[in-house]
C-alpha cells in the first residue's frame, strides 16, 4: 500500500472515531450537544420560498457519500 492510501484510510478511521465520540456525548443526560437526528431534523426544515433546500442538500450529500464509496 502506498503512503497516500494510508494516509487517506487513516484520516477515514479518525473521522469515524470522532463522530462516534460526538453521538455519544451527545447522547448522555443532560448534553446539550445535538445528535445527528436533530442536527438532520433541523437541516431537513429549512426552506427558501417553497423550495426544500435542506432536503435537497440532505439528497445530494447522501448522492455524493454514495457515488464516492459505493460507485466502484
Amino acid at each position: 500500500m502506498s503512503g497516500t492510501r494510508l494516509l487517506a484510510i487513516g484520516g477515514f478511521v479518525v473521522s469515524i472515531v470522532l463522530f462516534v465520540a460526538v453521538e455519544w456525548a451527545a447522547r448522555r443526560e443532560g448534553s446539550k450537544i445535538p445528535t445527528l437526528g436533530d442536527v438532520c431534523a433541523y437541516v431537513m426544515q429549512y426552506e427558501v420560498g417553497r423550495v426544500p433546500v435542506g432536503r435537497i442538500g440532505v439528497f445530494g450529500f447522501w448522492w455524493w457519500l454514495g457515488w464516492h464509496f459505493f460507485a466502484r
